[in-house]
């Protein structure tokens, strides 16, 4: 039995004295072996994630819409973002047509701009920069290859839209605004009288053909400056050439939007990714609306407000006035539009 015993405490010794030695070889061959494996990468990040986090960045724009006032530069900055590689300034920025921006410098500018990723398009649009005398050159020394979108409209349609803006405007702040006949239309200089019941924006004479007051046009009424398209177009030519400057009919975007989106894609190299589903009309409103990612949007109710009134014969004076601009604003665009 003792002997018995003592044998199996001897194994047991033994057993144990090669359970240190096994120990002792798998630790001192560890690292070695671990070296052998291949070494563990950590868990994926998302792509989209990574990019967004690491690109993004706020640009200088690479297309401007230059103007016109009043001639639907926000329905077409809307419908450009329709666009998946477009992304837009929401508000105005008025960086080179006011002096107190401009002073501010690139970098305040770039920080008004939206965040896009590489490849994306940054497009801002301030209208006051058509007929800003400064704004051409200052353009140009950002960027000499910014792309320039002008969308023009009749450009007697756009000057009663104009002065009907400022007279809401005005109204709103509860101040009185002259009638709009008033500031476009002047008495010859030896017509002294006031009586305002006359025909007096007829040509001179009243419906029965007896003279009465002459009116004429009065060229230095801003409204309708900013609507002389040739004067401000041939400043920007100075500056950029004109296969730079892509001209939008301002009628035809609203008839029908897409084709002249499609052109507008064109103009800025983009994939073509804007469809005619994108656009219903809106017979309450009068005009197209916009469907994005199964939203629809339509622009405020500044859009489509009704005219300020101005009678017939006036309006026949102001075509008449504005013919030879238009037509050397055609022979410059290398276009003709169908305009009063």
């Amino acid at each position: 039995m003792l002997w018995t015993v003592l044998l199996s405490l001897l194994l047991l010794l033994l057993l144990q004295a090669q359970l240190y030695v096994c120990l002792r070889e798998l630790r001192a061959s560890t690292p070695s072996t671990l070296a052998l494996l291949p070494p563990v990468s950590p868990p994926p990040v998302h792509a989209n994630i990574t990019a967004t986090s690491i690109s993004t960045a706020q640009r200088l724009p690479g297309a401007i819409i230059i103007g016109v006032r009043k001639g639907g530069t926000r329905a077409l900055l809307e419908m450009l973002n329709l666009h998946p590689d477009v992304e837009v300034a929401k508000a105005e920025v008025h960086y080179f047509n006011l002096d107190e921006n401009y002073r501010r410098g690139l970098g305040w500018y770039r920080a008004q701009m939206p965040f896009t990723l590489p490849g994306q398009l940054t497009v801002e649009k301030t209208p006051g920069y058509f007929t800003a005398p400064l704004v051409p050159e200052r353009v140009w020394e950002m960027n000499p290859a910014v792309r320039l979108l002008l969308i023009v409209r009749d450009p007697a349609e756009r000057l009663v839209s104009d002065y009907t803006q400022v007279l809401h405007n005005r109204l709103q702040r509860h101040k009185p605004y002259q009638p709009l006949e008033k500031l476009l239309l002047l008495k010859d200089d030896d017509d002294e009288d006031n009586n305002d019941d006359v025909d007096d924006a007829g040509d001179g004479v009243d419906d029965h053909g007896k003279g009465r007051h002459r009116r004429r046009i009065d060229p230095g009424y801003k409204a309708l400056q900013r609507s002389l398209y040739h004067v401000h177009f041939q400043r920007w030519l100075e500056h950029f050439p004109r296969e730079q400057i892509h001209v939008v009919d301002g009628e035809a975007l609203v008839r029908d939007p897409y084709p002249e989106l499609r052109k507008a894609e064109r103009f800025l190299e983009l994939t073509p990714r804007i469809k005619p589903s994108n656009f219903y009309f809106n017979a309450t409103k009068g005009f197209y609306c916009l469907v994005s990612a199964g939203h629809d949007k339509c622009l405020d109710e500044s859009k489509g407000r009704p005219h300020a009134p101005l009678r017939p014969r006036a309006f026949r004076k102001l075509c008449h006035f504005l013919r030879e601009p238009n037509k050397r604003f055609f022979n410059l665009v290398g276009h003709t539009f169908t305009w009063c």
